[in-house]
């Protein structure tokens, strides 16, 4: 998207933070199984993260596979049919995928200075030969730790995470959906999120809402799977398409608040056919 074309943020009312997320919910509904395809191959993906080299390339890629993603909702609101494979358009798109990459890198940093600077010198975490144990599923290892450093991990994992959630928010969208650079997509990213604090408090506030019941829900069938057999397996099964469908809503209310904060305009809003390999960007 050229620089003329781009649009100015503007201020929104805080009840559009309710209105993103039933946007979402109807997003959802018209694509299910293909929305659901995409973010079920971003997680096996993911799942690959341990291989080295590799495992290290996919982690930058994540900015990258989540504006295909992003890409697949934008083409649902426009009444087409996503297809699977947009989910790596980001990454073999010229000029994109360098700014996209970037971003994974400076995440990534995020998340070395927070382990860094959150998880004591001294801990057992810190074992480069316990923690290969733990990755490969070794369940003795896990005894040589103390509660304390499992806390301090789980804070430092939610202090990175948080900070990377809110540095690439907007950031990814700008960049895959109006071509910005990426120093200055960051700058504006954070200034939308701040000038519209409210909408996005409002946001949270019902993320959380409907977080409670998925977690008792998983909760239980996660108590219900321990008994083994086949009802263990489908139990099990649904935990998983729970947290899938909690994790597509999530995107799902990123593109929203983008096209609404940014006045992304939609040609024809689930209404009619469209070419799922459009690309707006």
């Amino acid at each position: 998207m050229n620089d003329e074309t781009r649009q100015q943020m503007k201020l929104v009312p805080f009840r559009n933070g309710l209105a993103w997320l039933m946007q979402s919910l109807a997003l959802m509904r018209a694509q299910t199984g293909r929305l659901l395809l995409m973010v079920v191959l971003l997680q096996l993906i993911m799942g690959l993260t341990q291989v080295p080299l590799i495992g290290f390339l996919l982690i930058l890629s994540v900015p990258a596979l989540t504006a295909g993603l992003l890409q697949g909702f934008h083409v649902t609101a426009q009444g087409g049919r996503p297809a699977p494979s947009l989910l790596f358009v980001p990454l073999t798109s010229k000029g994109y995928a360098g700014r996209l990459f970037g971003l994974g890198a400076l995440m990534f940093l995020v998340g070395i200075i927070c382990v860094a600077m959150l998880l004591p010198a001294d801990s057992a975490l810190t074992d480069p030969e316990l923690i290969s144990r733990i990755e490969q599923g070794d369940v003795e290892a896990l005894s040589a730790l103390d509660m304390d450093s499992v806390r301090s991990m789980i804070f430092a994992f939610l202090i990175g995470l948080s900070i990377s959630g809110t540095l690439s928010f907007m950031t990814i969208p700008l960049v895959w959906f109006q071509n910005r650079k990426l120093g200055p997509a960051i700058a504006v990213g954070l200034k939308a999120l701040v000038v519209n604090w409210k909408p996005f408090l409002v946001l949270g506030l019902g993320l959380a809402a409907l977080l409670i019941p998925v977690s008792l829900m998983a909760g239980a069938l996660f108590a219900f799977a321990g008994g083994g057999g086949v009802f263990s397996m489908l139990a099990m099964a649904v935990v998983m398409l729970l947290v899938l469908a909690f994790q597509l809503l999530l995107f799902g209310t990123q593109y929203c608040s983008f096209r609404d904060v940014f006045r992304m305009e939609v040609d024809s809003e689930l209404d009619g056919p469209a070419d799922d390999s459009q690309l707006v960007a």
